[in-house]
């Protein structure tokens, strides 16, 4: 036990590694805080490839199968279906169809229709199915939760009031004939 004592006595009194511990305290958590931020950043590259996925595979089938009757419900779970790291993509995943004339095209609106927990439910806006040959434009919107709340940093994501991101993918497609 004394001995120990007295190496502990030692190691107090020590000065030899002073220099390289106060780098250390500076750089280490800088050096922690990118290795982070990069996970982050590559969960929301992988949630974001997964809808735009989800989205495709499902523009594919509404295309290819116009006869059968295809309801918001139904192409709202196979995005979910495809889009598999996306939690509660039931609840935070809302969808804009609308027919686009591309004679005379107008823009869609600027802000997607995304959920707000914050606020109250507001009803789908613009969601219209196709006939065959005609242009249609399907936007979908996610709503999720970083792995660091609050660290907005590696992305410039627009929060809504209960601090959830966005995630955007849009798909158009002509329906087929019949």
């Amino acid at each position: 036990m004394g001995r120990f004592k007295s190496a502990l006595g030692r190691f107090r009194k020590a000065e030899d590694g002073a220099v390289v511990l106060i780098e250390f305290v500076i750089l280490m958590p800088l050096v922690f805080g990118i290795f982070l931020l990069s996970i982050d950043m590559s969960l929301y590259s992988l949630r974001q490839v997964h809808l735009n996925r989800g989205l495709e595979d499902a523009v594919r089938y509404i295309r290819l199968h116009t006869r059968s009757p295809i309801t918001h419900t139904m192409i709202k779970n196979m995005i979910c279906s495809g889009a598999g790291t996306i939690g509660d993509c039931e609840n935070t995943l809302r969808l804009e169809m609308v027919k686009v004339d591309p004679r005379a095209f107008s823009q869609l609106n600027q802000t997607a229709d995304c959920v707000d927990k914050s606020l109250p439910v507001e009803p789908e806006r613009g969601f219209v199915l196709g006939k065959q040959h005609e242009l249609m434009l399907l936007r979908a919107c996610v709503k999720f939760d970083t792995m660091l709340p609050g660290s907005n940093y590696g992305f410039d994501f627009e929060t809504d009031g209960s601090g959830q991101g966005r995630m955007i993918a849009i798909a158009s497609f002509v329906q087929e004939p019949n």
